[in-house]
């Protein structure tokens, strides 16, 4: 089956958020996506080229930008729907947060969207569909050749501890810290479809394995992959998915500088004629599942030999190396947030010192919707109280 690839015209850029809707009085999620999403029809309204959309749970809005050429372009864009978006659910008693799971609600509680596609997702996965209360970040980075798109989603799988230890920002669910950094990482990776990406030799071995999966009637769409990163022949671009909620702008801007940084580098590496680095699908695997456990301080494996470092030293070294590459695409300010993370911690982090300081879950959702509200990391024992703001 030939499945064609819509080269792009450099390493443009198209980021996908979802927000949880969050009710200001009881912190606990709301399914209200419909009303939101009425209320605002000139963004909501056009399919596939609207800003904002549904998910599969009515407690989710996604916002998504244009193609943009620059991380500060998709900031912006993003900027401007989100605060369309709070304007909109505020009168109805809603604020806006992004962690990747809800600290207190019930999964049991969630309603699917209204879209034809999502309930038969529910039908076909059952309890793992219905657990996917969860929430994400997924940055697509065009890619100039579709002969570039595998290898370069082989390289990019080495970094899945980097994307997640960075932005987990799901330890509780349901009201129970899981004692990991992401759990979000685990209900979503339960899907047949999804977890690391196959690692496969070209172009031409994508088409086959897709084939395959279409044939023994694994997927009725190559949509249906939902891999932590995956070609997306449609747009041209490589989608990194592994990203957890993103609780700030500024973050999300430093992970969407991360992808275009590293594809950048990759492409420009595959023009010169190198080989680029296709890491054993144990290490894949096993690294995910300690960054998942660990966040920042997991110790991944750094070769196929079972060499080992701290994550945090790989992330400090990975920024290092792309500043460069991130300064000639202007996004080197961006990029430096991560430095910022390392320092004052990622999300999960900063909501366990909530926890750690006294606080209840009830503020960590506070928190998390302060962080987006004003850009900005909710500091150690910080508690805010959505109705008292």
């Amino acid at each position: 089956m030939a499945i064609v690839f819509n080269p792009s015209r450099g390493a443009t850029l198209g980021v996908e958020w979802e927000l949880q809707l969050v009710d200001a009085a009881t912190r606990h999620l709301r399914q209200d996506a419909r009303e939101v999403l009425a209320a605002l029809p000139s963004l909501s309204a056009g399919g596939q080229a609207a800003k904002l959309r549904h998910e599969l749970m009515e407690s989710t809005v996604e916002v998504v930008t244009d193609v943009c050429q620059t991380v500060a372009e998709a900031q912006r864009d993003l900027a401007a729907t989100v605060t369309a978006l709070r304007g909109a659910a505020r009168p109805l008693g809603l604020e806006i947060a992004c962690t990747g799971t809800h600290p207190i609600s019930d999964w049991r509680d969630a309603e699917t969207s209204p879209i034809q596609r999502y309930a038969d997702l529910v039908e076909q996965m059952q309890w793992l569909a219905r657990q996917i209360q969860t929430f994400g970040v997924h940055v697509h980075v065009g890619v100039t050749d579709g002969a570039k798109a595998v290898p370069i989603v082989n390289a990019l799988a080495g970094y899945l501890p980097h994307f997640l230890a960075l932005t987990a920002s799901s330890p509780f669910w349901s009201g129970t810290d899981t004692g990991l950094a992401s759990s979000r990482a685990i209900v979503f990776g339960q899907l047949p479809t999804a977890g690391p990406p196959h690692l496969l030799d070209d172009w031409t071995a994508f088409e086959d394995y897709m084939d395959t999966l279409l044939r023994a009637g694994t997927i009725r769409s190559i949509k249906e992959v939902w891999w932590d990163i995956r070609p997306h022949p449609d747009f041209g671009t490589v989608e990194i998915r592994m990203f957890d909620g993103i609780p700030t702008l500024r973050e999300v801007g430093m992970a969407t500088a991360l992808c275009q940084s590293l594809v950048t580098l990759f492409d420009q590496q595959l023009d010169r004629g190198y080989t680029l680095p296709r890491p054993a699908a144990w290490v894949v695997r096993d690294n995910k599942w300690r960054a998942t456990r660990y966040g920042l301080d997991a110790i991944v494996i750094t070769d196929d030999s079972g060499h080992t470092a701290p994550l945090r030293d790989e992330v400090y070294e990975l920024v290092a190396e792309l500043e460069p590459v991130a300064a000639r695409l202007g996004c080197a300010d961006e990029l430096k947030v991560a430095g910022e993370v390392l320092e004052h911690g990622a999300p999960y982090e900063r909501q366990r010192a909530i926890r750690a300081g006294g606080g209840t879950l009830e503020d960590v959702v506070d928190a998390a919707v302060l962080e987006l509200a004003e850009d900005r990391f909710v500091t150690r024992g910080e508690v805010v109280r959505a109705g008292n703001r």
